[in-house]
C-alpha cells in the first residue's frame, strides 16, 4: 500500500539549493517517489540567531515505508549531506544549530503518533509559515 508521505526540507549551509536538490535525489531513490515539490521560500531561522539564511520546500512523497523507516532513512541521507549536529532539548529548551540539510517528517497520511522519536503530525509545523506556505502549494 502506498502512502502520502509530506516531508519538510531546509538548508542554511554551503550550496543550499543544492544540498536540497541533493536530499530530493536520495528520497527519491530511497524514501519514495516523490510526486510534487513546492516553490523554495527563503527565511531567517527560527528558534536560534545565525547569518545564515534558510531555504526551505516542501514535498509530497508516496512511500511503501512506515514512519519510523522513514525517520531512519531521512536521519542517514542528513548525515550523508553533512548533518552533524541535530536539534537538542535541554531543561526544556530546544536549541537549533545551521545544518546543510534538514528533513522533517511533517504528515504520514492521517496517522497521529507520539512516541520520544518522532510525533505526528509534527507538533510545530503549524506555527511555520515556511512549511504551511509550501505545503498549502502542493495540496
Amino acid at each position: 500500500m502506498t502512502h502520502k508521505l509530506y516531508l519538510g526540507l531546509g538548508s542554511n549551509l554551503g550550496n543550499r539549493e543544492e544540498n536540497i536538490r541533493r536530499a530530493l535525489a536520495l528520497i527519491d531513490e530511497r524514501v519514495g517517489s516523490v510526486y510534487r515539490v513546492s516553490s523554495l521560500i527563503e527565511t531567517d531561522p527560527v528558534g536560534f540567531s545565525s547569518n545564515h539564511r534558510f531555504i526551505n520546500l516542501v514535498c509530497l512523497v508516496h512511500t511503501m515505508m512506515s514512519p519510523m523507516s522513514c525517520l531512519r532513512e531521512t536521519q542517514k541521507i542528513e548525515q550523508e549531506l553533512g548533518r552533524t549536529q541535530k536539534s537538542t532539548c535541554t531543561d526544556g529548551i530546544l536549541q537549533h544549530f545551521d545544518r546543510p540539510i534538514d528533513i522533517d517528517l511533517l504528515t504520514y497520511d492521517d496517522i497521529t503518533m507520539d512516541t520520544p522519536e518522532l510525533t505526528l503530525p509534527h507538533p510545530r509545523m503549524k506555527d511555520r509559515d515556511f512549511v504551511m506556505l509550501p505545503m498549502e502549494e502542493i495540496s
